[in-house]
């Protein structure tokens, strides 16, 4: 269990060249030469000012009861990423971070920056971690590289309890349907029929060791639509709404005109300092979108934000003590292959997915940033379309095979394109009952031979109970492709089990591949450092190693379905039958016959009007 000897990486290096001259001239905006951003110097001046403090002999006056500092603060950040395909993969990030305690059982009254509705969920539920993500599009990892937090498409929510909670499942259920509520979504659907238990794959990324995996709930909606109803609940959770900062950017039209948009919701427990002596609630809301080139109609390599987001910057949120910009310019340091304007002097390094990447920094909370006229618009201009991406080191996908309604087979392909190094995989399936697997048909293969998994924990479905659950733990030889193949039964529903498109297919979640991917370059394991939001998601202490979590695409399948039309046909049938033939006897039956005389003619009728004028009875 290699694998899982760390919690989750993706570390940070910032470089701090801040010398003492660079510190005299970086209350000014620099020119002409572009400088290093020194993000160590707010820790340091407030260790100084504590010692200023401590040496400083108190005055013999009483000083006034200074104004208590808010307990909670609220960062947001955007990262932009040229992709070599000529796409743009734009990356928000927003931190809320409060130093309360849910867990103590005290009713907390007062928010001001965390959102009240989900601190009644986390207090009422007795919610230790949550997890939740909505994704319309599907990740290309080999076009695209890795995302900064991945997901599967459609709708996942994992989630861990406190140990004091005796009804998981009915407060598992309850919880579902409030988050439904609250986010405007399909998660009511949630139930004992795809739900799971995982019991390696999905650990806590919170403090805390609870590895009980009772309290752990795992569930995904692979058909889950997103829209702008799930997106207009997710930013009212923000402080500034979207009326400050990054979240004016974020228009319904242009996000989900997008490849790939997903959003997601984070709550989990924090340490507060480097010490964890005290403990704070981290609630990190992230949206990850890929903008297509192709699909925009511009017909040209450039963009900027208001060509993506129909808006530009003009502030930024009040409420946040840290908003920034990064643009990711780590293929392009000398400027050759796209021209990034205005630009900006602040340079910073961080360690992202194994690799040491350089952001050109624009800091919204510097008037300076705006210039004269008050309003940001980054601009991103191709000069050159060479260049290669890094192939990913990790990379999956999956598909059925076979013929007809009865059997097929089920195909789970984990590519390991690091040249030397081999490193072990966790595999998660989900696999729905009615789909009956068959076991003992389960063959790992790598490289022609068989790979046997080290570990493998299975629990077979009960007929509209429960879902079929595989883990397995896999050694991936370098440069390698391990081929994962069990075969399947269709099984056959209740005409009241379908869908109402049951033609279209019934989905099948998607595959969840974590590791512990081996780095190329050295990680800092400083966590003092002041990291972007987007490296410190998935902290780690390994140094030659970082986490990586790969989701497949989901599964369409088509099960043995009968014609619905048929209903239809015998109803037509049948009223026909009834119509003509009960319907002509039953005529019959009741009617009654009377004799009528034949109308008189023309000239008999005259007649007896010109007899009747004369008082002569008629003919």
């Amino acid at each position: 269990m290699a694998a899982h000897s760390c919690s989750y990486s993706a570390l940070l290096l910032i470089i701090c060249t801040a010398t003492e001259a660079a510190g005299k001239t970086s209350e000014q905006p620099a020119v002409e030469e572009r400088s290093w951003e020194a993000t160590e110097v707010e820790e340091a001046t407030l260790h100084e000012a504590a010692a200023d403090k401590r040496d400083t002999p108190a005055p013999e006056t009483e000083a006034p009861s200074p104004i208590p500092q808010p307990k909670d603060d609220f960062q947001e950040e955007l990262v932009i990423r040229p992709l070599h395909s000529g796409d743009i993969y734009a990356s928000f990030q927003f931190r809320t971070l409060w130093e309360t305690d849910f867990m103590s059982g005290n009713k907390v009254s007062h928010y001001r920056l965390f959102p009240k509705s989900l601190g009644q969920v986390i207090s009422k539920f007795s919610v230790r971690e949550l997890h939740i993500s909505f994704t319309q599009g599907y990740w290309r990892t080999m076009q695209w590289g890795q995302p900064f937090q991945p997901a599967p498409p459609g709708a996942e929510l994992w989630v861990w309890f406190q140990d004091s909670v005796t009804d998981v499942d009915g407060t598992w259920k309850e919880l579902t349907n409030v988050l439904s509520g609250i986010f405007c979504a399909s998660l009511n659907f949630i139930d004992s029929t795809n739900t799971v238990q995982p019991s390696a794959s999905f650990k806590p990324l919170g403090i805390g060791n609870v590895t009980d995996h009772r309290f752990l709930r795992y569930a995904t909606l692979p058909r889950e639509i997103v829209c702008t109803e799930n997106l207009t609940p997710w930013k009212k959770l923000l402080p500034c709404g979207s009326k400050a900062g990054l979240t004016v950017l974020l228009k319904s039209e242009k996000l989900f005109h997008s490849s790939f948009h997903s959003q997601a919701v984070h709550i989990r427990p924090v340490c507060q300092d480097w010490q964890c002596k005290t403990t704070s609630w981290e609630l990190r809301q992230t949206l990850n979108v890929v903008f297509d080139l192709h699909t925009s109609g511009q017909g040209k390599r450039e963009w900027s934000l208001f060509k993506m987001f129909s808006r530009t910057l003009t502030e930024a949120c009040p409420l946040a003590s840290s908003s920034k910009i990064y643009i990711d310019i780590t293929d392009d340091p000398q400027g050759e292959l796209f021209e990034l304007s205005p630009a900006t002097p602040l340079l910073s390094q961080a360690m992202v997915l194994g690799d040491r990447r350089t952001f050109s920094v624009y800091d919204l909370t510097q008037p300076v940033t705006f210039g004269t006229v008050r309003s940001l618009n980054l601009l991103i201009r191709w000069k050159s379309s060479e260049g290669d991406m890094l192939r990913p080191l990790l990379h999956a996908e999956r598909y059925v095979a076979g013929y007809g309604l009865q059997t097929g087979e089920i195909h789970t392909l984990m590519y390991n394109n690091h040249p030397y190094r081999s490193f072990p995989v966790l595999l998660l399936d989900t696999v729905p009952w009615y789909l009956r697997l068959y076991i003992h048909t389960l063959t790992v293969t790598s490289k022609g031979k068989d790979n046997k998994p080290s570990y493998i924990h299975y629990q077979p479905s009960k007929d509209r109970l429960r879902p079929h659950l595989l883990e397995m733990l896999v050694q991936l030889p370098p440069n390698s492709v391990t081929e994962v193949t069990v075969e399947f039964e269709r099984a056959l529903l209740k005409w009241t089990e379908y869908t109402p498109d049951p033609n279209h297919g019934f989905y099948v979640g998607s595959s969840v591949i974590s590791s512990l991917v081996p780095s190329i370059v050295a990680m800092d394991t400083n966590i003092t450092m002041d990291r972007p939001l987007f490296s410190s998601f998935f902290p780690c202490k390994e140094e030659s190693s970082f986490f990586v979590r790969v989701y497949t695409e989901p599964l369409l399948v088509n099960l043995p379905t009968p014609d619905f039309s048929m209903p239809y046909n015998v109803i037509c049938l049948t009223c026909t039958v009834v119509a003509v033939g009960y319907g002509s006897l039953y005529n019959l039956l009741t009617r009654s016959f009377q004799i009528e005389e034949p109308s008189p003619g023309l000239a008999k009728r005259l007649a007896n009007i010109i007899r009747k004028m004369r008082g002569v009875p008629p003919l």
